[in-house]
């Protein structure tokens, strides 16, 4: 929480987004012409990494392409079209369709710490708590998609379809974790 505003700072981590090129791509030839490119013969996929953007793209040959690393919805955009552009110069009819955010991974810190316990007795039919399996409680929130992570030490993972709807997840789960903050030890 900023000292001087009171507002919470949200840290965009990854933006996941997906787009067709609208011809099907040899994946041969993007990886010995292409630069930045593994081919994963296993997988049946190639991965193409730019650099200007940060943005790492998988590519499979029905010319389906996801899109992941960017840190904000325009980045990862640029970051896509650029991909189809890199495409474009190997040879391939490509062409930018069917662009769309899948998915958004952000992390914001409580200035406190939460008492999981309680916080998902309080909030149970939407949190759930499995310490042997992992060490965050789980809240869903069912009205924008968004799934929040909450760790003992106040660190919060949010993941939601796009930026607004993180933005509301933080506001919706701080007052929740507000009433089971942890006291101070004196």
């Amino acid at each position: 929480m900023d000292s001087s505003n009171g507002a919470l700072d949200i840290v965009i981590t990854n933006v996941v987004s997906t787009f067709t090129t609208l011809c099907p791509l040899n994946l041969r030839t993007i990886a010995l012409k292409g630069f930045n490119v593994i081919h994963r013969r296993g997988a049946g996929r190639v991965q193409m990494k730019m650099r200007k953007h940060n943005v790492t793209a998988s590519i499979w040959s029905s010319g389906k392409i996801m899109c992941a690393g960017a840190t904000s919805e325009d980045e990862s955009k640029r970051g896509a079209r650029r991909v189809a552009r890199s495409l474009q110069k190997l040879g391939f009819n490509v062409r930018f369709s069917a662009f769309r955010i899948v998915n958004v991974l952000a992390v914001c810190y409580m200035p406190f710490a939460v008492h999981l316990i309680d916080f998902t007795k309080n909030n149970f039919p939407n949190a759930s708590y499995e310490p042997e399996l992992h060490p965050a409680a789980t809240y869903r929130i069912t009205n924008f998609k968004a799934t929040v992570q909450v760790f003992a030490t106040g660190s919060i993972t949010i993941i939601a379809p796009n930026v607004k709807n993180v933005v509301k997840g933080a506001e919706k789960v701080y007052p929740l974790l507000f009433q089971c903050k942890k006291s101070l030890r004196k």
